[in-house]
């Protein structure tokens, strides 16, 4: 049988950490919530909304290992408590959880593949972020051949835990802003099948954003790098998948 569930990756976000919370749980699926080296402030706050909500798993990590990283152990804990499925949902309420029903209903329509929330933006979003988008949407397309991945940005999504555990095992994945992007095209070149549902995204006026331009732009640019010469070994693969 399915088993569904939520992964949130948090590193100091305790602003509106627990409105999250209180809008999941009324799906009454079991939750892991990932400290990743908050500060003390917002380790209170984690401790305070786990004891609140008896559906919520806080796991601590002792160390800041970037997103990649805390979502990764979550996910690690979900396939060995025997989750099939995990929901990966960011932090820092950017995302429309009223769209989690549907991400859900597609998934056990399709529980082989990856389903991933293809944004819909606000003006909330800065044009920076909005037109930076595209560079990583254009080397995407190289990196796999394929039109497919139409968003691999979006920490909105459900991963089959199987197929997870598939790549783990044979491929490393990036503990930081170029996760999200690894792993869904890692998953594509692994034949995971990849859906997607438009979902609303809006960045709050007090969010606290993690994301380093210097360096995390740096991080994925090295991280296409080794994506593009990894297409090219899977070359004759991806052009053969391209005819079927």
């Amino acid at each position: 049988m399915s088993q569904y569930g939520f992964v949130i990756p948090n590193y100091n976000h305790h602003l509106v950490i627990e409105d999250t919370l209180d809008a999941l749980v009324a799906f009454n699926l079991p939750i892991i919530l990932v400290d990743d080296g908050s500060d003390a402030q917002t380790q209170q706050v984690l401790d305070k909304v786990a004891n609140k909500f008896e559906l919520v798993t806080l796991v601590r990590r002792s160390q800041n290992g970037g997103k990649g990283a805390a979502v990764q152990t979550g996910l690690s804990h979900a396939f060995t408590a025997g989750w099939t499925h995990a929901i990966q949902v960011d932090a820092d309420g950017q995302h429309d959880l009223n769209d989690v029903e549907q991400l859900i209903s597609r998934s056990k329509f399709a529980p082989t593949a990856l389903v991933s929330g293809q944004p819909v933006y606000d003006s909330s979003i800065s044009k920076g972020r909005y037109y930076g988008r595209f560079i990583t949407h254009f080397w995407v397309y190289i990196e796999t051949l394929s039109l497919q991945l139409k968003d691999t940005m979006c920490g909105f999504r459900v991963y089959p835990l199987a197929a997870y555990d598939r790549l783990i095992k044979s491929s490393t994945l990036g503990n930081k802003m170029d996760f999200d992007i690894e792993i869904m095209v890692k998953l594509f070149w692994q034949g995971t099948p990849v859906e997607f549902i438009k979902t609303k995204v809006h960045y709050p006026e007090n969010g606290v954003s993690h994301f380093n331009v210097w360096e995390d732009n740096v991080l994925i640019s090295k991280m296409h790098t080794r994506l593009f010469f990894g297409m090219l070994l899977r070359l004759p693969r991806l052009i053969a998948n391209k005819f079927k």
